[in-house]
């Protein structure tokens, strides 16, 4: 009896990180991360754009052999670059998310700049208010890690202009 609950713990712990593993790349989580960030200032929503995501998957999987964190040539789009891995393996959608918006710590609304020489404009992308749709992709790359792009309609980041 001991040995059969120890097969199905294991089964379930298994499917449990399956499940997790799919779930932090999913459309749905992706704009969960998103527009939680954005709620938090008060900015609007963000919906998911299937061409967005399309463009995002495809220039994805062109940064798969190499994943160097080289911005596409979308005038038309913001756009938001991740590499790497987590502590359990191969960053995840939402972990490049949350990397993005955990520049908030480094930006300061009253000067509308990055402190300390710090990056905040994939922060400042995440809650552009004027960005109405979202489209991410990722990829695991050859080198073991995962490349993620989230792309944003209309793009945000101007100079001189606040996000919110």
């Amino acid at each position: 009896m001991k040995t059969l609950l120890s097969i199905v713990i294991l089964q379930t712990t298994t499917l449990f990180f399956v499940q997790l593993s799919v779930a932090q790349n999913s459309a749905k989580d992706y704009l969960a991360a998103h527009n939680a960030a954005r709620a938090a200032v008060g900015v609007p929503p963000l919906t998911w754009d299937e061409r967005i995501a399309a463009y995002a998957q495809k220039y994805a999987k062109e940064r798969a052999a190499d994943c160097k964190l080289v911005h596409s040539n979308a005038d038309n789009y913001g756009e938001n670059l991740a590499e790497g891995y987590a502590s359990y393996g191969p960053l995840s959608g939402v972990d490049g998310v949350e990397l993005w918006i955990n520049e908030k710590l480094s930006y300061d609304y009253g000067t509308n700049s990055c402190t300390n020489g710090e990056q905040c404009g994939h922060y400042t992308q995440i809650v552009w208010r004027d960005s109405k749709r979202l489209g991410c992709a990722r990829v695991l790359c050859q080198n073991g890690g995962a490349f993620v792009t989230c792309n944003y309609y209309p793009p945000g980041n101007y100079i001189g202009e606040r996000p919110y």
